[in-house]
């Protein structure tokens, strides 16, 4: 996975835009990721008389917010939009190509398409509510697909699709609508695999954290249990209190699982 996450160049008169990376944006700092809506829209918006967009994908995909946002862009413009998979489009790097008016996928090149999730905290109420927006928000995501399907699957099947996580070969896609032509010749997958990798290993680190996050929170919670005194027959004086003695400072392990990564 190469470090330009874009490049476009003006080609008789084509942009081109070639996203390696996942669609993010840094919220509240002033680096600006070169795979934000931002940010695509600054370059595009440098090209205004174009007639051709290149959309040349291999990603593990990001921020449905992001992604919503450049899809917007994509179906707005008057131009020609034309979508290449050139390894892995997965969750909302599938959802941006439902904006092209075609997608080329090499034999074995692949999708994924999931339901939307998020992280959250709060109280009952909070996590009912986040629940409640994340089908709010499928909802929507579910519309472009099928407009991109053009009737090719009903809502049913991709829901049943969605719900799965499922990962779609090229030719399942075109029989799907999610692509439009397959191409016979493969790809090199090499550096798609590696990025899918180590984003799989970045996630299992997450979930590793949540689940001593969560340890800790509980043990917070637990009435700490002290063991009964031997009742002596004289008072003694009572010995000075040892590091060990010393009752456990929950607060202080539930800030060194915060952050321990």
């Amino acid at each position: 996975m190469g470090q330009k996450s874009m490049q476009n160049r003006l080609k008789t008169q084509c942009f081109q835009w070639f996203s390696y990376n996942h669609w993010y944006k840094n919220p509240g700092m002033q680096v600006e990721s070169e795979t934000s809506a931002d940010h695509f829209r600054s370059e595009l918006g440098k090209y205004p008389d174009v007639n051709q967009i290149n959309l040349y994908v291999n990603s593990f995909g990001g921020s449905v917010f992001e992604a919503m946002a450049i899809r917007s862009q994509l179906k707005r413009h008057a131009a020609t939009v034309t979508g290449y998979v050139d390894g892995f489009a997965c969750s909302a790097a599938s959802f941006v190509l439902t904006a092209c008016d075609k997608v080329v996928m090499p034999s074995n090149t692949m999708q994924m398409i999931h339901n939307a999730w998020n992280y959250v905290a709060g109280n009952a109420k909070e996590l009912r509510k986040a629940a409640d927006d994340l089908e709010k928000i499928m909802e929507g995501n579910r519309q472009a697909y099928l407009e991109k399907s053009a009737g090719k699957i009903t809502e049913e099947k991709l829901m049943e699709l969605l719900d799965s996580e499922s990962w779609l070969t090229a030719a399942e896609c075109l029989e799907y609508g999610l692509a439009d032509e397959v191409t016979l010749g493969e790809v090199d997958l090499t550096n798609a695999k590696a990025m899918l990798e180590q984003r799989n290993k970045t996630l299992e680190q997450k979930i590793n954290y949540n689940k001593a996050l969560a340890a800790q929170i509980r043990a917070m919670q637990e009435p700490s249990v002290q063991e009964p005194k031997p009742q002596a027959s004289e008072p003694e004086p009572s010995p000075a209190p040892s590091p060990e003695s010393e009752p456990e400072n929950k607060a202080k392990k539930l800030m060194a699982a915060l952050f321990r990564q």
